[in-house]
Order: structure tokens, then C-alpha cells, then sequence
């Protein structure tokens, strides 16, 4: 009970946009050391070490941004909807900025996962588009990221905005199973999922190794940019308050 409570409390101060300011930036240089070391290392082992697939040769190779990135636009959109939500039952502005970082940083994962997959599908399919489940309902996603972000701007009343690109939000989240699943549930040309939680994965040991370096990179990389998107939005909102103009004349002192 005391534990519960106490994890409730710490929850309660995260929320705060002076707490989370202060805490987030001891992590960032963190961040971004661990997540830059370990995405070059996953690209050096994935791009020279890594053997040749089988099958496609050297083409394979860009598994290792297409597939972090995949992941992290299916993630990133629960995390989207989960800040709406989050927002709407307890009304924390921390929430809502989250959301709207998580939106722009989900785009662009999304936009890259498609991008490679085009890229990818030339050599294995003969064309860089396929009007496939798979393709079909990432892009489906796109434009369900590009949609909470455009509902957000859309109103003069920036609180009736971002309740609606929550409400977006957490309604788009019954396309990200249809995206896990569209491989198994349709004919397809996209492969099968090769890497697996629940059972045994059947990529090599060779490529698996980097491409889980990658993944863990990209996870990273994507708590450091929420960070400082983030952030970002603290200081533009929470500019008329005393802790943001200590803040900036703290700085003003330093550089001068």
C-alpha cells in the first residue's frame, strides 16, 4: 500500500512540468551518449560484419533501420495514445505536449519505415510500391500520426484541440494490431515477422545480434527526442512563469 502510494506520488511529480524539465535533463546527455554508441556499433556490425542473407544478398542490410523503425512507429503510437488518455481522465498538461511530441517523432519513424520498405521492396518485389495489407495499413498510420497532429492545430482553443487528437488518438490504436496481424490474416507479399517474443525467431544469430543492438538504439534515440521535443514545449507553454524567467536569466548569466 505505502508502495503504491509513494510510485503514485513520484508519478504525480513527473507530471509537473518543472519536475520533468529538471529530471529529464540529467538524462538526455545519457541518452544520447548510450543511444548514438549503440546505434553505430548496430551499424557497423549489421552493414560490414554481418553475413549476406541467403537469399537477398546485400539487401537485406537495411533490416536494420527498416525494422527499428517499424517498431517504433507501432510503439510510439500506444505511447501517443496512452498520453492521450491520460490526458483526458486527469487533465495534466504534461500529457497532452507528450502527445503532440510523440505525434511529430511517430510521423517520422513512420515515414522512414516506409521509406525503406520501398526501398527494400525493389530488390525482393520488382517495385518500390505494393498496394500490400502490410504496406497499405502502415501507411494507413501515417496518416493517422499526421491526423492527431493536424486535429491539434486545427482550433483556436488549443484544450478543445488536443482533446480531440486524444479522442483520434486512442480511436487509431485498433489499426496497430490490424498491422501486427495483416500478414498472418491476409495473403500477402510482405514476409513474415522474423523476429519473435513468443516463439522461436528465425533470422540467423548473425543478423539477429545487431538488428537487437539497433532496436534497443532506436528505442533510446526515441526517449531522447520525446525529451527534448518535449522540453521544448515546457518552455514555449510555461514561458510566463517565474521558474522559466529564473531559468532563462540563470542562463543569460553563464554565457555572459
Amino acid at each position: 500500500m505505502i508502495r503504491s502510494f509513494l510510485s503514485f506520488k513520484w508519478l504525480y511529480r513527473l507530471s509537473s512540468p518543472k519536475f520533468f524539465y529538471s529530471t529529464s535533463g540529467k538524462a538526455i546527455p545519457w541518452l544520447l551518449l548510450i543511444s548514438v554508441t549503440l546505434l553505430a556499433v548496430g551499424l557497423f556490425w549489421g552493414l560490414l560484419i554481418a553475413p549476406p542473407d541467403a537469399r537477398q544478398g546485400d539487401s537485406f542490410r537495411i533490416i536494420y533501420i527498416h525494422v527499428p523503425s517499424s517498431f517504433l512507429a507501432l510503439a510510439g503510437y500506444y505511447f501517443m495514445a496512452v498520453a492521450g488518455a491520460v490526458g483526458l481522465v486527469w487533465r495534466t498538461k504534461l500529457s497532452f505536449w507528450f502527445m503532440k511530441s510523440a505525434a511529430s517523432i511517430g510521423a517520422s519513424m513512420t515515414f522512414l519505415a516506409l521509406f525503406t520498405g520501398a526501398i527494400w521492396g525493389r530488390p525482393s518485389w520488382g517495385t518500390y510500391w505494393v498496394w500490400d495489407a502490410r504496406v497499405t495499413s502502415m501507411l494507413i498510420l501515417l496518416f493517422l500520426y499526421l491526423g492527431v497532429m493536424a486535429m491539434i492545430r486545427a482550433f483556436d482553443n488549443k484544450e478543445y484541440g488536443q482533446k480531440n487528437g486524444a479522442i483520434l488518438a486512442l480511436v487509431g490504436t485498433v489499426n496497430v494490431p490490424i498491422i501486427y496481424k495483416s500478414v498472418d490474416w491476409w495473403h500477402t507479399l510482405h514476409q513474415p515477422a522474423t523476429l519473435k517474443l513468443t516463439s522461436e525467431s528465425t533470422i540467423h544469430i548473425d543478423m539477429l545480434q545487431p538488428l537487437l543492438v539497433m532496436i534497443v538504439g532506436f528505442y533510446l534515440f526515441y526517449a531522447l527526442t520525446i525529451c527534448l521535443f518535449l522540453r521544448a514545449e515546457i518552455l514555449y507553454h510555461e514561458q510566463a512563469t517565474s521558474w522559466v524567467k529564473d531559468l532563462c536569466v540563470r542562463r543569460q548569466e553563464k554565457s555572459g
